[in-house]
């Protein structure tokens, strides 16, 4: 399996619609490959039937080499059906292929099968094939339906929940070091209590500086 995000960064809403093409395209030539491909998570654009941000599974002998023709800076060229006579006409987004992240310890994860929702006929709605993982410690929960079969979806909803939980770790991670710069700043800043001086980090009667 390979992950694919595509994104259209802080992008106009032009771009989000670039985006939109651009998974249709990727559909078509995933087809034509013979790779499954599967929308893990959608963040939508601020137009109907935009998208701000895509993350994809690829699955399939062709789904490196598919994916990392969307790796990159990617752009289109057209006028904005947004804004009429409007000079801009080039639009930019991205593709990135990530790495897979390391599914969470059997034993910290609840697996819940229930019946998916939404369109599909009648064996999604009557079979319990859709798949809730929630990690216990942080009760962070995801829920996959994508797949008809519930083993395929226990397997990418792991996957995602693994992915949720490195994100986490990141943004506390980034969080921290938020939180140094601005003590660092604030240091700098302010009125030291104690100062000291010299190889012999010996403590000076006086604070200068």
């Amino acid at each position: 399996m390979i992950l694919l995000q595509l994104s259209a960064g802080q992008g106009p809403a032009e771009c989000c619609l670039a985006l939109a093409r651009a998974l249709e395209r990727l559909r078509d030539e995933a087809a034509a490959m013979r790779v499954d491909c599967n929308v893990l998570e959608q963040e939508p654009g601020p137009e109907p039937g935009t998208w701000q941000s895509l993350l994809l599974a690829l699955e399939g002998a062709g789904a490196e080499a598919l994916a990392q023709r969307w790796n990159g800076s990617l752009l289109w060229t057209c006028p904005s059906p947004y804004r009429p006579g409007y000079g801009r006409k080039n639009w930019y987004f991205a593709g990135q292929v990530l790495a897979l992240p390391a599914p969470p310890p059997s034993g910290e994860v609840r697996i819940d099968t229930l019946r998916a929702s939404g369109a599909g006929g009648q064996h999604v709605n009557r079979t319990e094939s859709a798949v809730r993982a929630t990690h216990l410690a942080s009760g962070i929960s995801v829920k996959v339906q994508s797949e008809r079969s519930q083993h395929a979806n226990r397997r990418l909803a792991l996957l995602l929940l693994g992915r949720r939980l490195a994100q986490q770790a990141e943004e506390a991670r980034q969080s921290l070091r938020a939180g140094r710069r601005q003590l660092h700043h604030e240091l700098e800043r302010g009125n030291p209590r104690r100062c000291f001086r010299g190889p012999r980090f010996e403590e000076a009667g006086t604070c200068i500086y």
